[in-house]
């Protein structure tokens, strides 16, 4: 990489049907990574283990909870994690030790240093909080929580990528 380059980050979101969680996902990482400026050099996609819902929208529980924090979910589409996405994202997040564990069977080994648990970026996982649990059967209260896990995970990982691609001199443009 030349100097003054940013390299470009790809990050996938991955829960079992792609309409919970990951969605959640990527529409919150998406609005921070824009806030901070990032929106040209971080990809963010999400997907699912399973092919139970492609080409559905976010669930509408899921949704409502998003609109009423400011995040957009409406044009997001399920679809299920593919061979490429393994070869192509830098950062494949799942939401929890079940979906991981399913990564882990389908990624090639070459690219396995890509996967974790998106709650490794939160200061909760310290305190024991490993996964972001499936609101699915639940009530309205479990898309907040997930929301506010994602929002805290999600912080941690910019602040990681943004680590990644600090600036030598302490000015944007000139990088590592």
């Amino acid at each position: 990489m030349s100097p003054g380059e940013i390299r470009k980050v790809n990050v996938l979101f991955v829960c079992m049907g792609n309409i919970c969680r990951s969605p959640t996902a990527e529409a919150v990482f998406r609005q921070q990574v824009k806030a901070a400026g990032y929106e040209k050099t971080i990809y963010i996609d999400s997907a699912g283990t399973h092919d139970y819902h492609i080409g559905a929208p976010p669930d509408e529980r899921a949704q409502k909870a998003a609109v009423r924090r400011g995040y957009e979910t409406h044009s997001l589409r399920a679809r299920q994690v593919s061979e490429k996405d393994f070869y192509f994202f830098d950062y494949i997040l799942a939401m929890d030790r079940a979906n991981l564990a399913i990564l882990k069977r389908e990624c090639p080994p070459e690219h396995s240093h890509k996967l974790g648990l998106l709650m490794q970026y939160s200061d909760k996982f310290s305190q024991g909080v490993e996964e972001v649990p499936d609101p699915y059967f639940g009530g309205n209260q479990g898309f907040e929580h997930v929301l506010n896990m994602v929002e805290d995970a999600a912080r941690g990982l910019l602040r990681q990528i943004r680590q990644q691609q600090e600036p030598v001199t302490g000015q944007r443009g000139t990088y590592r």
